[in-house]
């Protein structure tokens, strides 16, 4: 049980030395990751779309 809670005073300890982020800097990283994932998904979707036709053409 000694165990234990040493490790969860350390958690509780280290979580204190955190630098977390500021609002606008969360903000700004969350609209870069967003905007990456909708830009890579669109791109693959197409991607897709075009190599789906590609081979449907040589099947044909």
């Amino acid at each position: 049980m000694q165990r234990i809670t040493k490790f969860f005073s350390d958690v509780i300890r280290e979580m204190r030395k955190v630098s977390w982020p500021k609002r606008s800097e969360l903000t700004r990283s969350t609209v870069t990751v967003l905007s990456t994932v909708v830009f890579f998904a669109a791109f693959f979707a197409v991607l897709d779309l075009g190599i789906s036709k590609l081979i449907r053409l040589i099947l044909e």
